[in-house]
């Protein structure tokens, strides 16, 4: 029997190798070929002193599921080796990664520095949560280097980033501003769940901590909710901590599924990102769209930034609709090959307003003081057939003019009355 590569032999190995074989080197119980789902919540000792020195952590072993369970520790080994990290810490879910990773690192009297561009539920800690605990929150308009720069230089303890941003698409200068948080002695967290490990390895770039929702591309089925963290062991030991005893747990199966879902990540992404740039080009010459948001077109205000850090440019594209909430109430239903919901990464297409997705939590008027307008859809491309795609979503547009031109029934009217959008066509 061949020799199964060992986590030495995966270091130089590529991504799509890491993604099948990471954390799985050294075989399963009963000689499986796939990694087992141990349902167990506690684990049974004969020998008290060696059940102590598990306990302890001074032999290696099992305790009880809410500290460690042998189908999650693989997957913390899998996204360790594909981010390159000396230690990983899997959770429930990403808020749950997100929210344990800022409560363990900021305490009272501590100040973290953003941007105003990030996830929602990311936003709602910074402007709600965090301050409740004392924690100074300032939150810098995301193009703006030379602000963020000057408010790392005021003092802070963590510095947070999200590249691309949710669902603005923005892009960070890593580099840049690990190194003005270094000046200060500031820990950089930074959320790569839509570069994912394949287009972009922060910690190579100087980050301290990476944070993924493994709900999205990671998984890539939508039917799994998950987190993961990566970073030094010293750093993820205060992780594991925080959530041994918080109870953030991920649990056993959902860590099976997103395993799973790894493995097949490098011949997804690939399909993805393909479709997502065709659907990016044909959004720019479609008159009905204000903009158009994707790091991959030269047109993108940070494009060269975004080539400089990332292999690749994922698979999210958002635009935003002439006619704002009216038009994207027309034109998403007449969708065929999409779900309208608020997930991303999955096999299948998505599409959804920041309204009902990542912003849902955010009243109208924080939107739009976080520069998301109601028209804005972000679209989470699928594996489908690109050219499937593209039609779908030109025969929509189709729909939306053909309404347009034809009075007196309006968009809004049509929004309104879905019922009627059938009649009008």
């Amino acid at each position: 029997m061949n020799k199964k590569p060992d986590s030495a032999g995966l270091t130089h190995a590529g991504a799509g190798t890491r993604a099948v074989w990471g954390g799985e080197q050294g075989g399963h119980p009963y000689n499986a070929t796939q990694t087992p789902i141990v349902a167990s919540a506690a684990y049974a000792y004969d020998d008290i002193d060696v059940w102590y020195d598990v306990a302890l952590g001074k032999a290696p072993g099992f305790i009880y599921s809410r500290m460690s369970n042998p189908t999650v520790e693989t997957l913390e080994a899998k996204i360790r080796q594909l981010e390159q990290a000396e230690s990983a810490v899997a959770f429930s879910s990403g808020m749950a990664a997100i929210s344990s990773v800022l409560y363990t690192f900021l305490a009272n009297g501590d100040r973290v520095v953003s941007t105003k561009d990030s996830y929602g539920g990311t936003n709602k800690i910074f402007e709600e949560f965090l301050p409740r605990m004392g924690v100074q929150v300032t939150l810098c308009e995301t193009f703006d280097h030379v602000e963020i720069e000057a408010q790392i230089a005021k003092g802070c303890r963590v510095l947070y980033l999200e590249t691309p941003t949710n669902p603005t698409l923005k892009i960070l200068d890593i580099q840049r501003l690990v190194a003005a948080a270094k000046r200060v002695g500031a820990l950089v967290v930074a959320d790569n769940t839509f570069a994912t490990p394949l287009n972009q390895n922060p910690l190579a770039l100087g980050v301290d901590v990476v944070i993924h929702s493994a709900t999205k591309f990671l998984s890539g089925h939508g039917d799994v909710l998950g987190g993961l963290v990566c970073g030094s062991e010293t750093l993820m030991a205060q992780v594991r901590h925080y959530r041994e005893i918080n109870g953030a747990s991920l649990d056993p199966f959902s860590a099976y599924l997103i395993i799973r879902g790894i493995k097949t990540l490098v011949l997804r992404m690939r399909q993805q990102q393909h479709s997502a740039r065709a659907l990016a080009d044909y959004l720019c010459t479609e008159a009905l769209v204000e903009s158009v948001n994707y790091p991959g077109l030269p047109s993108h205000p940070n494009h060269s930034v975004a080539a400089a850090q990332m292999r690749g440019f994922g698979a999210i594209v958002s635009f935003v609709l002439v006619g704002g909430m009216d038009t994207v109430k027309v034109l998403l239903p007449r969708l065929r090959f999409a779900h309208c919901a608020g997930n991303l990464g999955a096999v299948e297409t998505i599409y959804g307003p920041a309204r009902t997705t990542s912003h849902v939590e955010n009243t109208l008027e924080e939107r739009l003081a976080l520069g998301i307008s109601e028209g804005l859809v972000r679209v989470s491309v699928g594996i489908e057939d690109t050219d499937d795609l593209l039609a779908d979503l030109q025969q929509a547009f189709a729909y939306v003019r053909r309404v347009r031109e034809e009075p007196p029934v309006s968009l809004a009217h049509l929004a309104s009355h879905p019922s009627g959008a059938e009649v009008a066509s």
